[in-house]
């Protein structure tokens, strides 16, 4: 028989392993999935993680890498922090949409006036309205014990809703000719992101998302912050004894993982989104989170998450257009790793056993 044994500390070998492994593991999953779908795993496998940066459409895709990649990392970075003090945002996806509604609304509100101070002004208002909603469940877990993991997956739905009323309504462009959604926000030059420098895919988005790596790995690495946050998850009690406030801890964590998607969802709607829609949510709050587990909660995994589920969104772009892969077979593939991590997790807490 074969048995689990708690380890007396976390394997450091492991921790390092399991990405690689869940990785691994996708990939044949994933093989098998789409063998079943009466497609070629091998020629699906390399055009999701091969083609975007080798093949023809490289020159196409490469830049869009760091697009696709910015929105998560950012993301990534404020739920980790979280994460690490046993606070579950599972809601970032709302609180993406209500950032880039609020970011979006300020430029909306001064078009047609010029000013260097419009973009700034949307950043701040996107951060403001993404700390809002993460604040919500925060502040229903502090007064009434509510779980901030369904608080927070419900609120998602709501801002769903919200953004369809917001296109169809207060947003609407009064000169898309009774189309729903806002004005292009790449057209208003003051409120645009585009490229820094061209053919990159380098815009404010990404230069956030660098910025957010730096600040938390600073915070974990170096502030006392930190320490409350990683004693919070792995000794709730102690921390009580060592000063910490756990409704502080909880609203801190909410509201900055908050501000973050916010902000994301911000540079989205002023960049490659280019306007809000009724669909303007695009399942990044969601993947960030596999990005986060997949990073280990640390700034650097985070970095080589966000790159790799970048591409694998690319990569399954390409396999829809060259391969007429559904949809919805690259979203199960992308859960699949999410689901490898927490299986392949396991081994760096406890080691496996034969007994007789």
């Amino acid at each position: 028989m074969l048995r689990l044994e708690p380890r007396a500390s976390a394997s450091l070998g492991w921790q390092i392993a399991t990405p690689v492994l869940a990785v691994l593991a996708t990939m044949i999953a994933g093989g098998i999935l789409f063998a079943a779908l009466g497609f070629d795993p091998l020629a699906a496998i390399r055009t999701i993680f091969w083609d975007p940066l080798f093949g023809t459409a490289a020159g196409y895709s490469r830049p869009q890498l760091l697009v696709k990649a910015g929105p998560l990392i950012l993301i990534a970075c404020g739920l980790a922090l979280g994460f690490r003090a046993g606070i579950w945002n599972i809601g970032a996806e709302g609180q993406y949409i209500i950032g880039g509604i609020c970011g979006a609304a300020v430029a909306l509100a001064t078009y047609p006036n010029e000013g260097i101070w419009i973009f700034p002004a949307m950043i701040a208002a996107g951060a403001l309205g993404g700390m809002a909603w993460g604040l919500i469940p925060a502040l229903l877990r502090n007064w009434f014990g509510a779980s901030e993991i369904l608080v927070s997956l419900m609120l998602v739905y709501v801002a769903q809703r919200i953004t369809a009323w917001m296109s169809f309504g207060p947003l609407k462009n009064p000169e898309g000719f009774g189309f729903p959604g806002s004005r292009n926000l790449q057209q208003y030059e003051p409120a645009s992101n585009p490229e820094l420098i061209a053919g990159t895919g380098l815009h404010w988005g990404v230069v956030a998302a660098g910025v957010a790596l730096i600040a938390t790995w600073f915070i974990v690495s170096r502030h006392i912050l930190g320490f409350h946050i990683r004693t919070a998850g792995a000794a709730p009690r102690a921390a009580r004894f060592a000063g910490v406030k756990p409704s502080w801890l909880v609203a801190l964590c909410l509201g900055f993982s908050g501000a973050l998607a916010g902000m994301a969802g911000l540079f989205e709607a002023a960049g490659p989104g280019g306007q809000i829609t009724e669909n303007f949510g695009s399942g990044y709050g969601f993947t960030a989170i596999i990005v986060a587990f997949l990073g280990r909660l640390h700034p650097v995994g985070i970095l080589l998450g966000g790159l790799l589920l970048a591409l694998t969104y690319i990569g399954g772009e390409l396999a829809q257009l060259t391969m007429q892969m559904p949809a919805a077979s690259v979203q199960v593939f992308q859960g699949m790793l999410l689901f490898f991590i927490l299986g392949f997790d396991i081994l760096t807490r406890f080691r496996i056993r034969r007994v007789r």
